[in-house]
C-alpha cells in the first residue's frame, strides 16, 4: 500500500522537478547578467567615483537583481515544495498504510513486529527521498550549465576554450608553411639588402584580395587587402584611430573571419637553430595581457630560460629598475590582469615577453602607448632595432610615433579598413608627396637626433630609477608591515598551540546568529517552533503507533484467553482517528517548515546583497582591490541558499537524533548510562572530522581558484596563446590544475566516508544496547512491547542521523566562514558622503568661473602611508590652460586625484572658486568636474549610455560632443547611430577610439574644469593634433588641467607645472622655463622633439 503511494506521487514530484529546472535556467540567465553588471561596475569603479554615477549603476545592478529576486521566488516556492513532498510522502505513506490495513484487514496481524518492521522500512526511506531533491537540483543545474556552454560553444569560437577542438583544431584563415629542418641549420648570417619586390621569398606574409569580417553577417572591417611583408625587416603600420591596424595583425593571425582572398606564410628562414616550436608568432597585443604569475614567468612564457638574454630584455625594455623596487623582485607575484603594476609596466612586461621568445616572427601591437619618451626611444633602439631587426626577425610594429618611420623598411599606411601605400618611406616620398608632407608636418623629430635623445635618456636613468622607487615604496613597504604581522602572529601562535587547536575546533555560532537575525523577527521564530512542532509531532505519531499496536495486540490476547466467538473485536477508530489527525498535522508542518527554510534564505540573501552592495559603492577606492577579488566569491553565499537548506538539514538531524535517545531513554532509562562514553566518543569523533572537513575544502576551494583563474586568464589572452602556437601547453595546464582539484575533492569525499564507517560504528552500539536494555526490562519489567518496538525502531536510525549531523555541522562552519568574512566587509568605513555645506549654500551654477586655489596642500592614499604630496602651493586663474609634467611616481595622478578627494588629504586645502571642497557633499563636488583618466573604460549598453548615463542631455548635445572628440563620422556608419550596441569593455572599438569616447563624455559634462590625464596615449598624431587645437578653442573659457607624460602636447598651455617626488619643481610660463638653460622641462622638451 505504501509503495503505492509513493508510485502515484511520482508524477507530481516529476512534474514539480521539471518546474524547479525551468526555474533555474531563468534564474541562472538573470544571474549572469546580475555579476555581468556588477564585474563592469566593479572594473569601473573609479570612473564611477569620479563622475559621481554610483547610484546610476546601483540602481540598474538593483534593477537586474530585482528580476532574479522575482526569479528566485518561483525557484524558492518549487524547492520547498520539493522538500516538503519529500517530507510528506513517507507520513502519507505510513498514514494510508496502516488505517487501510487495520479497517480493510479485519484478521490482519497488527503486531508491533510487523508495525514497527513497516515504519522502519518508511523511515529508511526518508533519506534517500531527500537526497533525491538534492540530486534533482544538482543535476538541473548541471544540465542548464551544460546547455548554456553549448550555446557560447556555438556562438564564438573565441570563447570556446572549454571544448578541446578550439586548441586542436588549425586556424581556418592562415596557411602556415613550415620550413624544413635542414633550412633552419643552413641558414647564415648575412648582410642586409635592399627589399626586392618583385622577390616572393623575401616575403614572410602575402594577402592577395583579402576582405575580412568580425561577424559572419557584419560588413568587412578589412576590404581589398594586398600587402605583402618582408621576411626579416621591420614593417610599421600606421594609420589613424580605428583604420584597422590592429584588426589587421589579428587577420594575418587567423582571428578575424575571412570573407574572401588568401593569406600565405612563405618558408621561414632562422639565423640560428632553436628547439621552439615552428609557426610561432610573438605577439604583444594592444592591450597587455599578463598570466597571474611572477614577472619571470610572463616573460619567458613557457620558454627555458636563458640569463644573458632574460637581462638582454630587461634592460632593452627598461625593467631593472621597477624590478628592483618590487617586493620579491622578478619574482614578484603579478596579480589578476596585472591589477599590482602600473599601465606601462604592464605593457613594457608584455613586450618583454615578445622579445624574450626565440620566434622569427614578432608582432607588437602599439608598445609605445603608456610610455614616456625615454621608454620608447629606448625599447626602439635596444629592442626592436638592436635586438629584432639586427637578428634578421622579421618584424611588424603597429605605431602612432610618425618619428620612427625612418627606421621602417617596409611601410604599411591604411584608412578606414583598407591599405592607402605601402613601401619603403622614399617611395611614399617619391609617389604620395602629399602623405609624406602631412606625416613630416607631424614629426617631433628627425632620425639622426635619435643618438643624441638616448644619450640625454641615459644620463637620467639613475633619477628615474630613484622616482620609480618613491613610487612604489608605499606598497611594497605595506606589503612588509603585512608580512611582519603575519609571521609574528604565527611565531606567538605556534608558541601556544593549544589555543591554536581550540579556535580551529571552535564553531563561528556567533557569525550563525548574525546570519538568521537578517531573516527578521517573523520568520525567524517562525522557523525555529516550525521545526520543534514538526518533530514533536513526528515523535507522537510513532509514540501513538506504540500505543495503537500494544492495545490492538492485547486485546487480541484477550480475546483469545476468554476463547469467545461473540466476543467485541477491538476497535481502531479512536487510534486511527487520533492517528490521522497526527500525521495530517505533521503534513501541514512539513509544509509550513520547507516554506520558511526557503523564504528566510531568500530574505537574508536580499538583505545580504543590498548591503554588500551599498558597501562597495561607497567604500574608498583603495578597498576597491579587496571587492573585486572577494565579490564574486563571497556574493555567492549572499545569492545561494545554501545556509538555510543546510541549516535545515542540520536541524531535522539533531532534532531526529535528540529525540530518537530520548525515547530510548524513556523506554528503557538503563540506556543513559552507556549514553555517556558513546556521547564522548561521537563528540571526539565530530571535533577531529570538522577540523579536518574544513581544511579539506579550503584545500579544494585552494585548488580551485587557480583552475578558475587559469581558465579566466586563458580566454583573455587566447589571440595571444594562438599566436605562440602553445594551445596544447595551456590545455594540459588546465587538465593539470582540473587533476589537483580533483584529488582535493577526493579527500573531502574519502574523510566522508570514514566519518560514517565510525557513525555506523556507534549506531550498531545504540542498537545493541537498546536491544539488550530493551529485552531485559522487558522480561523483568514487564515492559510493553509496543514501546520495545518503537525504541528498537529508533535506535536503527542513529548511526545514519548521527552521520549527517555532523557533515552538516562541518557544511555550516565552511559556509559561516564566508558569513563571516562579508559581516567583516561590511564594517568597512564608507566614504564621507555628507558635506558641511547644504545645497542651498552651494551656487546652482558652482564652479562657472574655474578659478583654484591650493594652499600647502600635502595628500596621501591611507593615513598608514606616505605623502605622494607635500606643501603644494598653485593658483589657477579661470580660463587658464595649465600643462602638469613629471616621470612616472612624481605625483602628476594624485595631483588630479586631490580635486575629487579621492585621496586623503591632511593638510591644507582646495579652493575652487570660493569654496573649499572639503566642505562641499562628495556627491556635488565630483558631479560639477570632469576628469579623462588614462586607461579607457566603456560600459556595455549603447554609445548614447556610454556619454549621458544621466539622460540629461539632447541628441545635439551629444553628436556635438562626437564631433569635438573626431568620432562623429564613425558613429553615424554604425547601425543605430547614438543607440549602436557597445559590448563589454568597448570590444567592438579600437584602443584609440575608446579614449576618444571618454573625451567625448567629458565634453558632454561641459563644466567649467576639465582635467585630462594623459588621455590621448593610443591616439595617432594627427587626431591629437586636432583634438588639441579643439580643446584650446571649443574650451577658450574653461579651465584645463592636462597631466602629460609627451611634453610636446602642453607646449601651449599658458602655464607649466613640472612636478618630482611629490613636489612642484618648476612652475611657469612654459616659453620662460625654455629659455632657462638648467630648465627640468626644457630637457624634457628637448628630448620629445
Amino acid at each position: 500500500i505504501g509503495a503505492a503511494v509513493i508510485i502515484v506521487l511520482a508524477p507530481v514530484q516529476y512534474f514539480v522537478a521539471t518546474k524547479l529546472s525551468q526555474a533555474q535556467r531563468s534564474t541562472l540567465e538573470y544571474s549572469n547578467e546580475r555579476l555581468k553588471k556588477t564585474n563592469e561596475m566593479l572594473r569601473g569603479i573609479k570612473l564611477l567615483k569620479l563622475y559621481a554615477w554610483e547610484h546610476i549603476f546601483h540602481s540598474s545592478v538593483e534593477e537586474t537583481r530585482q528580476k532574479e529576486m522575482t526569479s528566485l521566488k518561483s525557484f524558492a516556492l518549487y524547492t520547498s515544495i520539493s522538500i516538503f513532498m519529500n517530507a510528506a510522502i513517507p507520513i502519507a505513506a505510513v498514514l494510508i498504510t496502516f488505517v487501510v490495513h487495520a479497517h480493510l484487514t479485519r484478521k490482519a496481524d497488527f503486531s508491533p513486529s510487523v508495525a514497527f518492521a513497516s515504519i522502519s522500512l518508511f523511515h529508511i526511506l526518508v533519506s534517500p527521498l531527500f537526497l533525491l531533491s538534492s540530486v534533482v537540483r544538482s543535476t538541473v543545474k548541471a544540465l542548464v550549465a551544460c546547455l548554456c556552454l553549448g550555446c557560447s560553444a556555438g556562438a564564438a569560437t573565441s570563447y570556446c576554450y572549454f571544448c578541446l577542438s578550439v586548441f586542436s583544431q588549425p586556424l581556418k584563415v592562415v596557411n602556415r608553411k613550415r620550413p624544413a629542418r635542414e633550412d633552419w641549420n643552413n641558414y647564415t648570417s648575412h648582410t642586409r639588402r635592399p627589399i626586392n619586390i618583385t622577390e616572393a621569398d623575401d616575403f614572410c606574409v602575402k594577402i592577395t584580395n583579402g576582405f575580412f569580417t568580425w561577424t559572419p553577417e557584419g560588413p568587412p572591417a578589412l576590404s581589398n587587402i594586398d600587402i605583402r611583408i618582408p621576411q626579416g625587416q621591420l614593417t610599421m603600420i600606421v594609420g589613424q584611430v580605428g583604420c584597422g591596424k590592429s584588426s589587421l595583425l589579428l587577420a594575418i593571425l587567423g582571428e578575424m573571419q575571412k570573407i574572401s582572398g588568401n593569406v600565405s606564410w612563405s618558408s621561414w628562414k632562422l639565423l640560428f637553430c632553436f628547439s621552439r616550436k615552428r609557426g610561432s608568432v610573438a605577439y604583444a597585443s594592444q592591450k597587455p595581457w599578463l598570466l597571474n604569475a611572477t614577472v619571470e614567468e610572463n616573460i619567458t612564457f613557457e620558454s627555458s630560460f636563458n640569463k644573458q638574454r632574460y637581462k638582454a630584455v630587461i634592460d632593452a625594455c627598461s625593467l631593472q629598475p621597477d624590478i628592483d623596487i618590487l617586493p620579491h623582485g622578478d619574482q614578484t607575484q603579478i596579480g589578476e590582469r596585472g591589477i599590482n603594476l602600473s599601465g606601462g609596466q604592464r605593457q613594457r612586461i608584455s613586450v618583454a615577453r615578445a622579445l624574450y621568445q626565440q620566434t622569427n616572427v614578432v608582432f607588437l601591437d602599439d608598445p609605445f602607448s603608456a610610455l614616456d619618451i625615454h621608454l620608447s626611444d629606448h625599447l626602439m633602439q635596444e629592442g626592436i632595432l638592436k635586438m629584432l631587426r639586427e637578428d634578421k626577425r622579421t618584424v611588424v610594429l603597429v605605431t602612432h610615433k610618425l618619428q620612427y618611420l625612418p627606421h621602417a623598411d617596409w611601410i604599411i599606411a591604411m584608412k578606414d579598413g583598407y591599405i592607402q601605400r605601402e613601401g619603403t618611406l622614399k617611395d611614399i616620398q617619391k609617389s604620395e608627396t602629399e602623405l609624406f608632407e602631412h606625416w613630416k608636418t607631424l614629426m617631433n623629430r628627425q632620425d639622426q637626433e635619435l643618438e643624441k635623445e638616448t644619450t640625454i635618456e641615459t644620463k637620467t636613468v639613475l633619477e628615474r630609477t630613484n622616482l620609480r622607487r618613491t613610487m612604489y615604496s608605499r606598497e611594497a613597504l605595506l606589503k612588509d608591515d603585512e608580512e611582519d604581522e603575519e609571521e609574528a602572529t604565527e611565531s606567538d601562535d605556534e608558541d601556544n598551540l593549544s589555543s591554536v587547536l581550540h579556535q580551529r575546533a571552535k564553531m563561528p555560532w556567533r557569525a550563525c546568529g548574525k546570519y538568521l537575525s537578517a531573516a527578521g523577527i517573523l520568520l525567524l521564530p517562525l522557523l525555529v517552533l516550525s521545526q520543534l512542532l514538526k518533530h514533536t509531532v513526528m515523535v507522537a505519531i510513532d509514540y501513538c503507533l506504540a500505543r495503537w499496536t500494544s492495545d490492538a495486540i492485547s486485546g487480541k490476547m484477550e480475546v483469545e484467553l476468554k476463547n469467545c466467538s461473540h466476543c467485541e473485536v477491538f476497535n481502531h477508530s479512536p487510534y486511527s482517528k487520533v492517528f490521522s489527525i497526527l500525521c495530517c498535522l505533521g503534513i501541514v508542518l512539513c509544509l509550513v517548515t520547507s516554506i520558511a527554510v526557503e523564504w528566510t534564505g531568500l530574505k537574508v540573501t536580499k538583505k545580504l546583497h543590498a548591503s554588500l552592495l551599498n558597501k562597495i559603492i561607497l567604500a574608498p577606492m583603495r578597498y576597491s582591490s579587496d571587492y573585486n577579488t572577494n565579490y564574486s566569491s563571497l556574493f555567492t553565499v549572499s545569492s545561494d541558499c545554501h545556509i538555510p537548506a543546510t541549516l535545515e538539514c542540520l536541524s531535522r538531524s539533531t532534532l531526529l537524533c535528540v529525540s530518537a535517545l530520548a525515547v530510548i531513554s524513556y523506554v528503557t532509562p538503563m540506556f543513559l548510562i552507556a549514553l555517556v562514553p558513546l556521547a564522548i566518543m561521537c563528540y571526539f569523533i565530530q571535533k577531529y572530522f570538522r577540523v579536518a572537513s574544513r581544511d579539506l575544502q579550503q584545500l579544494d576551494d585552494s585548488t580551485q581558484l587557480p583552475l578558475l583563474s587559469h581558465f579566466s586568464e586563458t580566454v583573455e589572452g587566447l589571440t595571444t596563446i594562438r599566436a605562440f602556437r602553445y594551445e596544447a601547453k595551456f590545455r594540459q595546464k588546465l587538465l593539470e590544475y582540473t587533476d589537483s582539484n580533483n584529488i582535493a575533492s577526493l579527500f573531502l569525499t574519502a574523510a566522508n566516508r570514514w566519518l560514517e564507517v565510525r557513525m555506523e560504528y556507534i549506531g550498531a552500539c545504540v542498537v545493541l544496547i537498546a536491544a539488550v536494555t530493551s529485552i531485559t526490562s522487558c522480561l523483568y519489567s514487564k515492559l510493553s512491547s509496543g514501546l520495545v518496538g518503537l525504541g528498537l525502531t529508533y535506535a536503527l536510525m542513529v548511526s545514519n542521523y548521527l552521520n549527517w549531523m555532523v557533515r552538516n555541522l562541518a557544511d555550516m562552519e565552511i559556509q559561516l566562514g564566508a558569513v563571516k568574512r562579508i559581516h567583516g566587509l561590511l564594517k568597512t568605513e564608507a566614504e564621507n558622503y555628507e558635506g558641511l555645506l547644504s545645497s542651498s549654500q552651494i551656487p546652482q551654477n558652482w564652479p562657472d568661473r574655474g578659478e583654484i586655489q591650493i594652499q600647502n596642500l600635502s595628500v596621501r592614499y591611507d593615513s598608514n602611508l606616505k605623502p605622494v604630496l607635500k606643501h603644494v602651493n598653485a593658483h589657477i586663474s579661470p580660463g587658464q590652460k595649465i600643462g602638469i609634467c613629471g616621470r612616472t611616481g612624481s605625483g602628476k595622478s594624485s595631483f588630479s586625484l586631490a580635486f575629487f578627494r579621492m585621496v586623503d588629504t591632511f593638510e591644507g586645502r582646495i579652493i575652487i572658486d570660493g569654496i573649499d571642497i572639503a566642505k562641499l557633499p562628495l556627491q556635488t563636488l565630483r558631479s560639477r568636474l570632469s576628469i579623462i583618466l588614462q586607461d579607457p573604460i566603456l560600459f556595455s549598453g549603447t554609445i548614447r549610455f556610454n556619454l549621458d548615463p544621466e539622460k540629461k542631455c539632447t541628441d545635439s548635445m551629444l553628436w556635438e560632443a562626437l564631433e569635438i572628440a573626431q568620432l562623429k563620422h564613425v558613429v553615424k556608419a554604425l547601425p543605430g547611430g547614438l543607440d549602436a550596441i557597445v559590448t563589454e569593455g568597448g570590444e567592438n572599438f579600437s584602443q584609440g577610439q575608446r579614449q576618444l569616447f571618454c573625451l567625448a563624455r567629458a565634453f558632454v559634462r561641459k563644466t567649467s574644469i576639465f582635467i585630462m590625464d594623459e588621455a590621448t596615449a593610443s591616439i595617432d598624431m594627427a587626431t591629437e593634433n586636432i583634438l588639441q587645437k579643439v580643446v584650446m578653442t571649443a574650451f577658450a573659457d574653461r579651465t584645463v588641467v592636462t597631466i602629460a607624460h609627451r611634453v610636446h602636447t602642453i607646449l601651449n598651455a599658458d602655464l607649466v607645472i613640472v612636478m618630482k617626488r611629490g613636489l612642484i619643481l618648476e612652475y611657469d610660463k612654459p616659453e620662460v622655463l625654455l629659455e632657462q638653460e638648467d630648465s627640468v622641462f626644457a630637457s624634457f622638451v628637448q628630448a620629445d622633439k
